[in-house]
């Protein structure tokens, strides 16, 4: 690995849960700073790893913590339009206001690299079918929203000890030792083991996926790269645009013939879809997995029963979480 001391905000979150452990696999030593909210127990321990319980908008914590590593992966946000929405100045306190001051400590701190988790819901509905990195942003929401003007805050730090490089994601699906079960295919695979039924609205729409693993993989990417080859560029990451339906029909053939497709008509029509081409012509990162091989992996956990009360319990759904704690 080019950077060995690695520190991860929302490291034990859905993405991190599957990141921290490749990167101690890796030989590096990682800092996870984490509200933990979803559990104590999501990553293990490993002397190579230390885990800190703390709020990324804690300044003194960050000055304290974030000497000693070269490279910091930022994750950690209020995730997804409904979480957000919910208590919109928490969310833009920890998803725009909190921003600065992390990337400004960790450039002071001798932080080389940053790689930041920014999202595809930055360009808002495209009708072209090549939506690439250099397209105008128009976000549909104040997460959206936040996420673009990070981009623009980080990018205005570059320096020539510190390189800065956006990631802006597909959905990610696929099992997590912190399980999300709000995102779409993870959704659908969900019900259909469950409920044996999926119910489409609509079904034409476009939706971008990426599977767990490869995620990782990306972040690790853009790792290794050389400073030329990512500071103040952006990458979208990835696998396939495919249309509700033909999600839905994949989860079915997993699953079982049985899954009734129900079909029902909706006011939203929005298709989602980006082009992975310049991460793949400039950093070589290619992903490995298919869509199938996520919910494969989810139906493995659902029948070692490692993801239980999957349909109730809060944990797997941000919103509910969300809904459930009081912090501020």
């Amino acid at each position: 690995m080019k950077f060995r001391n690695i520190f991860i905000t929302g490291g034990a979150g859905y993405v991190g849960a599957v990141l921290v452990p490749r990167l101690l696999e890796e030989g590096c030593q990682v800092t996870v700073l984490d509200l933990m909210i979803y559990g104590e127990s999501v990553l293990q321990s490993h002397p190579q790893l230390r885990i800190v319980s703390g709020d990324i908008r804690d300044q003194q914590l960050l000055a304290d913590e974030l000497p000693g590593h070269d490279a910091v992966i930022h994750l950690a946000c209020i995730s997804n339009d409904p979480s957000f929405e919910l208590n919109p100045d928490l969310g833009k306190s920890i998803n725009l206001d909190a921003f600065l001051p992390l990337v400004s400590k960790s450039r002071k701190s001798g932080v080389r690299r940053f790689i930041y988790a920014s999202s595809s819901s930055v360009y808002g509905i495209k009708e072209e079918s090549d939506v690439h990195e250099t397209m105008s942003l128009e976000p549909l929401t104040d997460y959206s929203r936040f996420k673009a003007e990070c981009e623009s805050i980080l990018n205005d730090q570059i320096g020539s000890e510190f390189s800065p490089v956006t990631i802006r994601p597909a959905t990610v699906c696929g099992y997590s030792p912190r399980q999300r079960l709000d995102v779409v295919v993870n959704i659908l695979t969900n019900l259909a083991y469950h409920k044996r039924q999926i119910t489409i609205f609509g079904g034409d729409q476009l939706r971008p996926n990426i599977h767990i693993s490869d995620m990782v993989d990306c972040y690790l990417a853009a790792l290794n790269a050389t400073d030329q080859e990512v500071s103040g560029k952006i990458f979208n990451a990835g696998y396939e645009n495919q249309t509700v339906r033909d999600l839905a029909e994949t989860v079915r053939d997993v699953i079982g013939p049985d899954v009734e497709l129900v079909t029902t008509s909706t006011d939203d029509n929005r298709s989602y879809h980006i082009s992975s081409n310049r991460i793949r012509k400039e950093l070589g990162f290619i992903p490995k997995h298919t869509i199938r091989e996520a919910v494969e992996d989810l139906k493995k956990a659902f029948d070692q029963g490692l993801l239980p009360n999957s349909l109730t319990d809060e944990k797997y759904f941000n919103i509910k979480r969300m809904q459930s704690l009081e912090f501020t």
